[in-house]
């Protein structure tokens, strides 16, 4: 908790997602749209890890864990976005992979001797 609101479920933030987009914002982007926003999100998401963990100098804008967490929580709005738009319930696809990938990959990653 970050001492100003409570916490949230993946379901609670698509439903806060659309309640802001279908009051506030109007109406939503379409689903190509939105997709182009979140590759934009994504690249402003490298650009912070760049030039923080990476090799290439940081603006002062770039600096810090608050301009990381904004960019994140950006791409997060948009995938509540486009979830909400394709009738996709993030909670249940969230379980489903990572039950998919537990199964998968049960000893994958354990017996990768480039992880040791």
């Amino acid at each position: 908790m970050n001492g100003h609101t409570p916490d949230i479920t993946l379901r609670e933030a698509q439903r806060s997602v659309d309640r802001w987009i279908t009051t506030i914002g109007v109406r939503y982007f379409s689903p190509l749209t939105n997709m182009a926003v979140l590759t934009e999100e994504v690249g402003e998401v490298a650009r912070i890890m760049a030039r923080t963990y990476g090799d290439q100098s940081a603006k002062p804008s770039d600096k810090g864990p608050e301009a990381l967490a904004d960019e994140l929580a950006d791409v997060l709005w948009v995938v509540a976005a486009i979830a909400n738009q394709t009738g996709i319930d993030l909670t249940d696809a969230l379980r489903r992979n990572i039950d998919k990938k537990t199964l998968r990959d049960a000893t994958r990653h354990r017996d990768n001797p480039k992880l040791h």
